[in-house]
């Protein structure tokens, strides 16, 4: 056994030759395992020194069968949260757990659950700050850059993906891309701008850059579209991170006597139905919000059953969708 190999749940099974869950049983002292079962799973957690999770100990003693979830209050409307919910619902119910969603506001409490994830934690966002200092196991999609530290983490890189998509832009023709994104109290904004400045800095282009509140509505989305199209010289592409936004922007690209996919080559951070439907359809990463959440479920049932020790982290994979929006004058 390697010393640096954790021992978990899964480890002693192993050991035993059972299944996960005769194991957890006969650690329990539940469920249908026989009493000769039993010992041999006693005899191969001690051989090994298995030692519960305290916190996967108490909420075995004394379950609530539920996790909460919280996601930004702004963002309840975006179609990428709606699938990052089924996802943990999902999951949930396939761990026989019910979900609670929490909602942001003064009067927020901390409900009665098993464990906690927090799906994009805002820095600075009171409900995330009291939710992360409650004691619970805690999940996090991408990271918390405030104060505490999740017992997991499920993260995407997005640093990559930007530069992913400004090596697309490139090869269509674009040498000068703008870029609207929100500010650093936010792990998935904090990437995109570190791809961009990172894309910037190995390809000599000047950074053109709209900041703007994570909560940003369309019409300030627009506004600052017009600054940066105003610039001189103008900005041959431009990336839009808020969800959504991108699709938007067609009034601003009018003004201009721009079109899409031609004049400027126009992406979006974030996939929805939105950038589908849009004329011409727009570029944009596929997050794959359903499988995320998911996944963020999956780890913090690993958490809670031992099977995971704290300090654990998926990567969670993402992809360039292109479309007509980036295809280039000379396409």
């Amino acid at each position: 056994m390697s010393p640096t190999r954790p021992v978990t749940l899964l480890t002693v099974a192993e050991r035993a030759g059972v299944s996960k869950t005769t194991a957890s049983d006969a650690l329990r002292s539940s469920g249908r395992v026989s009493a000769q079962t039993r010992a041999v799973v006693l005899e191969a957690a001690a051989e090994l020194g298995y030692v519960p999770n305290g916190s996967a100990r108490h909420l075995r003693r004394a379950s609530t069968g539920a996790i909460g979830l919280h996601v930004p209050e702004v963002l309840t409307r975006s179609d990428y949260y709606m699938r990052f919910v089924f996802g943990v619902v999902e999951a949930a119910a396939a761990h026989d757990h019910d979900l609670t969603l929490i909602t942001s506001g003064p009067s927020s409490r901390v409900p009665r659950v098993d464990g906690l994830i927090l799906g994009d934690p805002l820095d600075g966002d009171p409900v995330v700050e009291r939710l992360m200092r409650a004691g619970l196991p805690t999940v996090t999609g991408e990271r918390f850059r405030g104060d505490g530290t999740a017992d997991g983490v499920v993260v995407s890189d997005h640093a990559a993906m930007l530069g992913e998509m400004l090596d697309h832009l490139r090869e269509r023709g674009a040498s000068r891309p703008a870029l609207i994104v929100a500010g650093g109290e936010s792990d998935w904004a904090a990437g995109i701008r570190r791809g961009y400045d990172e894309w910037c800095a190995r390809h000599g282009a000047a950074s053109v850059v709209g900041t703007v509140p994570f909560d940003v509505s369309y019409d300030e989305t627009r506004a600052v579209a017009r600054a940066l199209l105003a610039t001189d010289p103008r900005p041959d592409a431009l990336i839009c991170a808020p969800a959504g936004s991108a699709a938007q922007l067609q009034p601003v690209l009018s003004e201009a006597g721009l079109r899409a996919g031609t004049d400027l080559l126009l992406a979006s951070c974030v996939e929805g139905p939105s950038m589908r439907a849009a004329d011409p359809p727009i570029t944009a990463v596929d997050l794959h919000p359903r499988e995320a959440g998911a996944a963020c479920a999956e780890l913090l049932f690993e958490i809670l059953n031992g099977d995971a020790p704290p300090g654990s982290e998926r990567s969670h994979p993402i992809e360039l969708i292109v479309r007509a929006s980036t295809r280039g004058a000379t396409a």
